[in-house]
């Protein structure tokens, strides 16, 4: 049965373990939020649990971390990092898509290469043109901050024609960078499958990034039950659809991406929110407005 909640506090003590999505929920990619840093500091002080950020960025964990301190994100309101680009780089270094790549995305995306010893006996990736390359990784649009999708169409043309894979590193179609919304791999990987190509997925909603994060409690000597857990974020289709299909709780972030959409202030409006819900696949366990 779905609720509306006023803070996590209502709910917090019947989970061990938060799965916590970032960008919308914690920061909006340049401040943090602070109700929500804060309420995920409480939780943590009050020993109710460990707090896992489950999020669908393409870098590594350890790049990430530097993105969070520098943004202001402090390091006492979570535990450990799981992140799509690792799910995905383990594969990529497994060959799922050869080793001869051509690289979709911002070079500051460029982290997702390094193996840091992520696979034991990696492939030797190699980064190079798109007119020799034997599969894809798109860990975004080359200019992350303007591109479209439809602006990769001739790309995908020739990738599809050879019948080439591609690796998309976040699933996200797109995210809100302060105030204005952007895309992401996500989006390309839609495109490219629309057209006939295959795409391969390894964040939220799918399967690799919650074992994922399951190997990172392991790491800290922690473990939960998944009747335990609850996933925190503002994606019906990443966040709430893979905690429906991993069989955990979520608490929905009505705030971030669908906040237009449930009317949403300080909590959404129960009418909206409602009309909304009902033309959704996947129904969270929970909603509010923004974490706090």
């Amino acid at each position: 049965m779905h609720s509306i909640i006023n803070s996590l506090d209502d709910i917090s003590h019947k989970y061990e373990t938060l799965f916590v999505d970032l960008w919308g929920c914690v920061h909006d990619g340049y401040s943090p939020f602070n109700e929500a840093v804060e309420a995920l500091k409480k939780y943590r002080s009050k020993g109710l649990g460990s707090v896992v950020l489950l999020t669908n960025s393409p870098r590594p964990r350890e790049s990430v971390e530097k993105q969070l301190d520098k943004i202001g994100v402090p390091s006492d309101c979570w535990d450990t990092i799981a992140t799509s680009g690792d799910s995905a780089r383990a594969a990529m270094f497994k060959g799922v898509v050869t080793e001869k790549i051509f690289h979709i995305g911002p070079k500051h995306d460029l982290s997702f290469f390094n193996n840091m010893n992520l696979v034991k006996e990696a492939c030797l990736i190699e980064r190079i043109p798109a007119e020799t390359a034997e599969g894809i990784v798109c860990t975004g649009p080359f200019n992350d901050a303007n591109d479209l999708p439809s602006d990769y169409t001739e790309l995908f043309s020739s990738f599809i024609e050879r019948k080439l894979k591609l690796l998309c590193a976040n699933p996200d179609i797109v995210v809100d960078r302060g105030k204005k919304r952007v895309y992401c791999a996500g989006a390309l990987a839609k495109l490219y499958t629309e057209m006939g190509g295959e795409s391969l997925y390894f964040g939220k909603p799918h399967k690799p990034i919650y074992d994922l994060a399951y190997e990172r409690l392991k790491e800290i000597n922690l473990e939960a039950s998944k009747e335990k857990i609850l996933c925190v974020g503002d994606g019906i289709l990443t966040d709430i659809k893979g905690a429906v299909n991993a069989n955990l709780d979520s608490l929905f972030i009505t705030g971030g991406l669908a906040a237009r959409e449930t009317d949403t202030t300080i909590q959404p409006n129960e009418l909206n929110l409602k009309k909304f819900l009902q033309n959704q696949d996947y129904i969270p366990t929970h909603s509010i407005g923004h974490l706090r």
